[in-house]
């Protein structure tokens, strides 16, 4: 394997990684609006996180899969 099929390999590795994270996080917020009262500080974490992680998750797709020239 070539070092740059590597990197692709790990990076498409890191990316699923990400999305997993950013899955559990989501299931982590629903339970946390759910419970009374709400923890507004926790809920705050954790939505700051899941965002942090999406753009995470958009700049390796993009680094993954590029775009093609027109």
């Amino acid at each position: 394997m070539s070092c740059m099929d590597e990197q692709l390999h790990s990076l498409s590795r890191r990316l699923i990684e990400l999305r997993i994270e950013h899955a559990d996080l989501d299931v982590m917020i629903d339970r946390l609006v759910l419970q009374q009262p709400i923890d507004e500080l926790a809920l705050l974490r954790l939505k700051k996180r899941r965002l942090v992680l999406r753009d995470l998750i958009v700049r390796l797709e993009q680094a993954t899969d590029p775009a093609e020239p027109a």
